[in-house]
């Protein structure tokens, strides 16, 4: 039996007026990678501090690792570990003391501490910089030593937000690498992500998040399978009629329209239909201008389940998380 280790119900935050989290409910099953996929401003930050209890639960129910997270909070704590956005080191200490002192906070005995720190200095590659100020390691370097500090207690959950934004891909691949050994030892990650790439290769699981509502919720195969075997990206001379002749056809499951074509979404293999597309809109006296045929994307799942792209959006209220690491504490 699939055990939940995060259970979230009817969950509500304002920022004033604006509704961050918008009557949200899902699941986290033990020792998967889930993942929020969402642009920035979707509440993806706030699920994270509520759950981590940098943020009071204002309405609803949230449990973490069994604990009540409004009722439980220290309990909830010594459950997790996080990593935070924007990088939280002690930037005078080097890798070494900096996980040591993470250690030391949390009451870690000196030969569990040691042994532990050896562990992840190992899993996250920083052997050679074990001595190295932290202001002296690279950007990615930096956020493997949070991703070994976020360890450093073999936490039920763990938090990350945003892990690898900025990153290039060769060093976000690296961290990818990283945190798929960390399931294999046992713990379960809570991801959010902006990077439709990041959430279909990593994730066990994805709720795609917009305006602070859960749009949908599977597995990547899951929800590229939703759209049908194959998409058809058409660009005409009447984009908006040769939509509404497609809209008529049985084995079309849907048509999005963007500015410059239009996506098809297909129930049957396209080689079927797609001479019987083209006939049906040359029929109708529209040109067609260009054909493309691929498998859906998450960026076409995105699309279809929310009626636009990835926007960068309006950010949600600021905090300083280099002083919430104190309150963890």
């Amino acid at each position: 039996m699939t055990t939940n280790v995060i259970e979230v119900n009817n969950l509500e935050h304002k920022y004033g007026d604006l509704k961050a989290v918008d009557n949200i409910s899902f699941t986290v099953k033990k020792g998967e990678i889930f993942s929020f996929l969402g642009p920035n401003g979707a509440g993806k930050s706030t699920v994270i501090n509520i759950l981590t209890t940098l943020r009071k639960i204002q309405k609803g129910e949230a449990k973490v690792n069994g604990y009540d997270v409004a009722k439980e909070s220290k309990e909830v704590r010594k459950s997790i570990g996080i990593v935070f956005q924007m990088m939280c080191l002690d930037y005078e200490m080097t890798v070494f003391e900096n996980l040591e002192y993470h250690g030391m906070i949390y009451s870690m005995a000196k030969e569990e501490r040691r042994k532990r720190i050896d562990e992840l200095i190992k899993l996250t590659e920083l052997e050679a910089k074990r001595n190295v100020l932290a202001k002296d390691l690279s950007g990615g370097m930096k956020r493997r030593l949070e991703l070994a500090r976020g360890l450093m207690t073999r936490p039920a959950v763990l938090f990350l937000d945003e892990p690898t934004v900025g990153f290039d891909i060769q060093t976000r691949l690296r961290m990818w690498e990283y945190l798929r050994n960390v399931k294999k030892q046992g713990t379960t990650i809570f991801l959010t992500t902006h990077y439709m790439e990041e959430a279909d290769q990593l994730s066990d699981r994805i709720s795609i998040i917009d305006y602070g509502k859960i749009i949908v919720t599977g597995s990547a195969l899951e929800l590229k399978n939703q759209l049908g075997k194959d998409l058809i990206y058409l660009e005409t001379s009447d984009n908006k009629a040769a939509a509404d002749i497609l809209r008529t056809l049985e084995s079309v499951k849907g048509v999005n329209e963007d500015a410059k074509f239009l996506r098809v979404m297909l129930g049957v293999d396209v080689t079927h239909i797609l001479p019987k597309i083209m006939d049906l809109i040359g029929q109708n006296g529209i040109e067609i201008t260009t054909v493309n045929i691929k498998k859906p994307s998450m960026d076409d799942v995105f699309v279809h389940y929310t009626g636009h792209d990835l926007r960068e959006g309006k950010p949600e209220e600021k905090h300083d998380e280099s002083k919430t690491v104190e309150a963890l504490r």
